[in-house]
């Protein structure tokens, strides 16, 4: 028999130990391309879907430019982007998704109040054109996997798989088991984010997870000291990162995350669990109804001058509470 020199490629070997090599990823906004982008960095096929081709034609758009920001930074080379992008495909069309292994859930809607009617439909349309090993993921920390797997006909395959942001860059990943999921379905997610290099922790469904419910007190209590006048936003910041080895403050944090991804978690959890904790701060909502959601529109805690920080909010002197 002869053998070639291609059967000892580390490529070779790595699609044979694994059968994982496609993705699908429904809703690709700033998680989803990170997510997107990370995959095929580490050799898997991706497709992505979003509302039609315009958004499409976007969103690679986009994804290109973060890759260039990468070359800039010396992260990567102009053939590691073409080899990328090569990997990364986008659609409107579910039919698409039919020969992926993993299918995140990553939508992200700006409409008041929760998306478990969306996320459901979603998973039921991926379900309609995926194979019955497929996992359906959902990237959801406010919402438990059971309930938006509920119309599914096999709700064994329903897992959450929640990337904290930046997904690229955060080492670890929360693992969301529902009432159903089997454990063919908890080895292979845990296999594929072996396969992407994270670290992952596999916990119990609870709305907000682990990371989601402690975050957003700590962003809450941020606000109160703010509004207590014990301490300015940037010296809230600069204590919790100098004092505590936090990366960023909680007010970088909640600019990072965006103020109104902050304000829906808390009244999910809120309209949960009924604890003061989680009830949103006024700070917050007047934030979030003037539009300063945070790094993505220039203006939240701090103001932003491409994407850098220019200066903290006054609070005293641009908004009164």
């Amino acid at each position: 028999m002869t053998e070639r020199i291609e059967d000892y490629s580390l490529n070779k070997r790595i699609r044979q130990q694994s059968s994982l090599q496609q993705i699908g990823i429904v809703g690709c906004g700033i998680v989803g391309q990170e997510i997107a982008r990370m995959a095929a960095r580490y050799g898997m096929d991706v497709i992505f879907l979003d509302m039609d081709e315009d958004k499409v034609k976007e969103i690679f758009h986009l994804i290109g430019s973060q890759l260039d920001e990468e070359i800039n930074h010396f992260g990567l080379t102009e053939g590691d982007k073409r080899s990328i992008l090569s990997r990364i495909k986008g659609t409107s069309r579910y039919e698409d998704l039919g020969t992926c292994q993993i299918v995140h859930e990553s939508v992200n809607s700006r409409l008041p109040g929760s998306n478990l009617e969306l996320c459901r439909e979603i998973f039921k349309k991926i379900e309609a054109h995926v194979s019955p090993e497929c996992v359906i993921a959902t990237n959801n920390s406010s919402l438990m996997v059971s309930e938006i797997a509920l119309q599914l006909e096999n709700q064994e395959r329903a897992i959450g798989i929640h990337f904290l942001s930046p997904a690229n860059k955060v080492k670890v990943v929360e693992i969301a088991r529902g009432v159903n999921t089997n454990i063919k379905t908890l080895e292979l997610a845990k296999k594929y984010l072996k396969m992407l290099g994270k670290d992952t922790i596999t916990i119990n469904e609870s709305p907000g997870h682990i990371s989601t419910r402690l975050i957003v007190t700590l962003i809450n209590e941020s606000c109160e000291l703010l509004m207590e006048g014990v301490g300015t936003v940037d010296s809230i910041d600069k204590l919790m990162k100098q004092g505590y080895g936090l990366q960023q403050g909680p007010f970088e944090m909640a600019d990072r995350l965006g103020l109104d991804k902050v304000l829906k978690w808390m009244d999910n959890l809120y309209n949960e669990y009924s604890l003061q904790k989680f009830k949103a701060s006024p700070i917050i909502k007047r934030l979030v109804r003037s539009k300063y959601w945070g790094k993505q529109t220039g203006k939240g805690f701090y103001n932003y001058e491409n994407g850098k920080i220019v200066a903290p909010l006054v609070f005293m002197t641009e908004f009164k509470f």
